[in-house]
């Protein structure tokens, strides 16, 4: 178990290694995302059984393994090389971070404030649902996929997402399920509005992500009972700002 120090940067090696397979060999996406949620789990394990923890292995591998399937779907639709490979190096550079967190939370008992779990589960998060969620405008944009076997997608996607952000806040369970749904609702019902827009899939992926942002926020402020009305009016003047400027600057289609 003393080895389980270096595994913060072998697994995201690892996992880069993954994502330069499939940048050279495509077809091999399935067998790539598949290894890469097995070795999370692995990691998961291995960092559980050396601590005295009774926390479960899914809600450790439920970030990275969103951000890593998130970098795949998204680099499908890059346009450029550099830009692919800069994705695979942020990463890299997520997971090492998340891991080394992890593994000194529950093998250390100790957790940095800079890159806690509670502020990669926010900025992972973000970053993994927009990824996933242009992806899946993509798919409806350029392959015409149904439109409703990508919303069920993407419904699985929001509810682990916002469960991950319910657990790294150390919510309640059965206080935040009902915002898991009410979440997931209003997100899937933006969803679907927004495919009728002539917009980019890179527009329409930022137009949900800030939805989420906005939701997200005021629901993890309220369930830690910290919401109140300069809160609400910063969440709510950035998103509608943010979403308004991106309208508005957009090139429609």
């Amino acid at each position: 178990m003393k080895y389980n120090r270096f595994l913060p940067l072998l697994i995201p090696l690892l996992a880069l290694g993954l994502l330069e397979i499939f940048f050279f060999w495509p077809n091999m996406i399935y067998a790539v995302a598949s290894l890469g949620v097995i070795i999370f789990l692995f990691t998961a394990r291995q960092f559980i059984k050396a601590s005295a923890t009774t926390e479960k292995w899914w809600n450790l591998i439920i970030l990275p393994s969103l951000f890593f399937l998130g970098s795949i779907s998204f680099s499908i639709f890059a346009i450029s090389g550099l830009w692919v490979q800069l994705l695979f190096v942020a990463n890299f550079i997520f997971l090492h971070l998340y891991f080394r967190s992890i593994y000194y939370l529950l093998s250390e008992k100790q957790e940095t404030h800079n890159y806690s779990v509670e502020n990669l589960s926010a900025y992972g998060n973000f970053l993994s649902f927009y990824f996933i969620s242009s992806a899946i405008f993509g798919l409806q944009s350029y392959l015409h996929t149904n439109v409703w076997s990508l919303m069920l997608v993407l419904l699985v996607v929001v509810g682990l997402t916002v469960y991950q952000v319910i657990w790294a806040n150390k919510i309640d369970f059965k206080i935040g399920f009902f915002y898991i749904l009410l979440i997931a609702v209003v997100l899937i019902e933006t969803a679907w509005s927004i495919t009728f827009l002539s917009l980019s899939f890179y527009i329409l992926g930022l137009i949900l992500s800030v939805c989420y942002y906005m939701l997200i926020g005021l629901a993890r402020f309220h369930l830690t009972k910290k919401l109140n009305a300069k809160i609400v009016k910063i969440y709510l003047a950035f998103g509608f700002a943010s979403i308004l400027i991106v309208l508005f600057s957009s090139r429609w289609l």
